[in-house]
């Protein structure tokens, strides 16, 4: 499992977008690197 995680976002909105929004509007969306955390294990 990576320790990070890439998230797209629109520009003006702040909303998270698909990663094919990017590749069709790469001027008004921000690619974003996400640490991802551990998982919690149940006990």
């Amino acid at each position: 499992m990576s320790k990070s995680s890439k998230r797209v976002r629109d520009a003006s909105t702040g909303q998270f977008v698909p990663s094919k929004e990017a590749t069709r509007r790469p001027s008004t969306t921000v690619t974003e690197t996400v640490k991802v955390g551990p998982t919690k294990k149940r006990s």
